[in-house]
Order: structure tokens, then sequence, then C-alpha cells
């Protein structure tokens, strides 16, 4: 991604014409912890009172989901949010989806995903695990998968807003800085380097 200018405002630059479609590209950071937790609880409360699923097996699953998350996040933040394609309106897209975050890095309500991407998105991985996972075991790995998604959304605003001194937290902060202001090809885990290590795609000079 070729970088050509980058602001340091928190303030919200306009991306559509439309106020409603402007009204649906903004989220402040809290939200997704107002819809996805009731999700969380209810799955668990499926797993053990509707699935009976055994406290063992739940753990196992939920810990998976957790980190199928973590794959989840690096492929999609490198091939998917990364990909710069050629027609006109398809880079538009591209800007819309994540461009404008890298130009704009620190837009208070462009830092975690809207509803109207996330729900989508949600329901579709939830039909294909629905399909993948035997039984019912859905109900005890999606509450992993989602409660990942959830630490991703509120780790990637604590680090663009929050000065850590020290510590595990000034690590990634470090790591995600160093994508957006060193190199964009590079880093693309933002909740954890683990992927990053196992593709060589790390920044080896930190």
């Amino acid at each position: 991604m070729k970088k050509n200018y980058v602001s340091n405002s928190s303030e919200s630059v306009r991306m559509f014409k439309s106020d409603l479609l402007e009204f649906f590209s903004k989220v402040y950071f809290f939200i997704p912890l107002v819809i996805y937790i009731p999700v969380i609880v209810f799955l668990i409360y499926k797993s053990f009172f509707d699935a009976g699923i055994s406290v063992l097996t739940f753990t196992g699953l939920f810990l998976a989901g957790i980190f199928v998350w973590t794959f989840i996040e690096y492929v999609m933040h490198r091939f998917v949010f990364h990909y710069v394609p050629k027609a006109k309106w398809a880079y538009r897209l591209h800007f819309i989806f994540h461009g404008v975050h890298h130009d704009y890095p620190n837009d208070l309500k462009r830092l975690v995903l809207p509803p109207s991407a996330s729900i989508p998105l949600a329901l579709g991985f939830y039909l294909l695990f629905s399909a993948i996972l035997p039984g019912n075991y859905v109900f005890a790995f999606f509450p992993g998968f989602i409660g990942g998604y959830l630490v991703y959304d509120m780790t990637h605003y604590a680090i663009h807003h929050f000065n850590f001194k020290s510590g595990l937290w000034k690590k990634i902060k470090q790591h995600h800085m160093l994508h957006h202001y060193q190199d964009p090809t590079k880093g693309y885990g933002v909740s954890s380097a683990f992927w990053d290590n196992i593709f060589r795609s790390h920044f080896t000079n930190k």
C-alpha cells in the first residue's frame, strides 16, 4: 500500500455524500461489545443447557475458536484489506474498507468494524462453522471466535489511543505502529504478532 498522506487527527473524514452511508461507516469503539457480548453469553448458555457440552470439551472448543480467529485476523488483514485492485471502483472499495484507516489511523470512529460490516461477516462465519463442526459444537467454538474478534477490536482501538509505557502492550503497540508508519507490507497481526512470525511478515529490526 503506497503511502501518500497520513493524518494524525482523531476527527473523522467524510467518505460519502449520502448522510445515511456516512452514518453506517462510523461506530463508537464500545458498540461491538454491546452487540456481541450478549451473543457470546447466549451461545455459552446453549452450549451447556441445550447442547449438553461438557466443561472440558467447551474449554477446548472455546480456545480453538480464539486460535482460529487469530489466523482469520491475519489472513483478512494481509490478503483482503491490503489487496490493492486496479479498477477505479474496486480501489474505492479498498479505500472504504481499509485505505481510509491508513490515511487517518487515529480516526476515533473508524478503528473498529462498524456493525454494517461486522454483522454480515459474523453471520457468514457462523454458518460456515456450523456446516464444518459436528453436532452443536459451534455453540462452544463461536463464542471463542467472537471473543477473539472483540479482543482484536478493543486492542486496535487501545493501541491507537493509549500510551503504553512498558510490557506486552507496548510491544503490541510498537508492532502495529511500525505497520502504519514504517512498512505496511509487514506486521499484519494486530492483537498478536504470532502469525507474522510464522509467515515471515514480521519486523526484524524493532
